[in-house]
């Protein structure tokens, strides 16, 4: 008996959805990131992307629990002096809860090539409404 390593041409990936209404933003993405890399399958692999595509729905509904909404920061910066640019958690959520999601998942994913690739495949929408209807997603629960 061998050992399974995974590559490009045994890989199947199949589609997930999880719904974040009423739910913490950090549990969610957790949820996303370990689907994303793979890692819920018996054929993970590390160094193969073996992950599955995932969408993440009613994102505007995430919960931030504790102070987060107020002391934690989201933080850009343009590259010129004096560009930093901190936003609230409690704004962006308000705002743009899409960008909140993604910003949590890619923390969590590895900072390679790999998670490149396993956010491509990152879905997210500030509603109930998504587009991959034909792919019949598989619902899942986010905790």
């Amino acid at each position: 008996m061998s050992t399974f390593m995974a590559n490009k041409a045994n890989i199947e990936r199949k589609w997930y959805i999880l719904d974040a209404a009423g739910k913490p933003l950090g549990k969610t993405a957790v949820r996303a990131a370990d689907l994303l890399r793979g890692k819920t399958k018996p054929t993970f692999t590390p160094n193969a992307d073996c992950g599955d595509y995932v969408i993440i729905i009613n994102a505007g509904k995430a919960v931030l629990t504790g102070k987060k909404g107020t002391q934690k920061m989201y933080r850009t910066h343009s590259g010129w002096i004096g560009g930093l640019k901190e936003t609230p958690y409690r704004i962006l959520m308000e705002e743009q809860p899409e960008l909140a999601m993604k910003v949590a998942v890619r923390g969590m994913l590895p900072k390679n090539t790999i998670g490149k690739e396993s956010l491509k495949r990152l879905h997210i929408y500030a509603d109930a409404n998504y587009e991959q209807q034909a792919q019949k997603p598989i619902a899942l629960d986010a905790e």
